[in-house]
């Protein structure tokens, strides 16, 4: 008898939940360039957003490197590594998109689908990744920047109620007094 009255309540609030109106519709965002299928953009559209993601990816190449020179400014030597890493790996992905353009603008050129394909879709994936290594480079240099003026000066208020006396230094402990022993062995 409780088997089946657990089967009508879990019946009852499935039946409840499926008549429950539908949640409203995001509303859908056009996907970005960088995301579009190869095979769907047209040849000389990849090729202008190919050279349009290059130029991005050299944008990005010369902020890093502002921010390799902020940090080598402030001699801050973790700052430095982390910003040079992510120099390093921008510059290989530039270079190996850089390679990538100049074979989709030869495949575009002998009208081979497949070749140009995968060249744009490298582009594309190295500009993705660039996007990502300059963000990782502003937070090397944001998240260690703690900047502090040579005229800074620090003023602190001691509140009245503290306790008085050094903490690091407490007081002796009271002296021990000791109990002559009795007079007499017996008690």
């Amino acid at each position: 008898m409780r088997t089946v009255g657990m089967l009508v309540v879990v019946m009852t609030t499935g039946m409840a939940f499926a008549q429950a109106p539908a949640p409203a519709p995001t509303p859908a965002r056009p996907p970005a360039p960088a995301l579009d299928k190869a095979s769907d953009v047209p040849d000389s559209e990849k090729v202008a957003r190919s050279t349009q993601a290059l130029g991005g990816m050299r944008e990005a190449l010369r902020q890093v490197l502002e921010k390799v020179e902020e940090a080598r400014g402030t001699k801050d030597v973790v700052k430095l590594n982390c910003a040079n890493e992510k120099l390093t790996q921008i510059k290989g992905l530039l270079r190996i998109s850089e390679q990538a353009d100049v074979a989709l603008q030869e495949a575009v050129s002998k009208q081979e689908a497949a070749p140009g394909e995968h060249e744009f879709t490298k582009v594309m994936i190295a500009q993705q990744k660039v996007g990502q290594l300059r963000s990782a480079a502003e937070e090397c240099i944001g998240q260690l920047a703690f900047r502090t003026d040579e005229n800074l000066f620090v003023e602190v208020e001691e509140p009245d109620n503290l306790p008085g006396g050094d903490p690091t230094r407490p007081a002796p402990p009271p002296d021990l007094v000791v109990r002559p022993p009795p007079a007499s062995p017996i008690d």
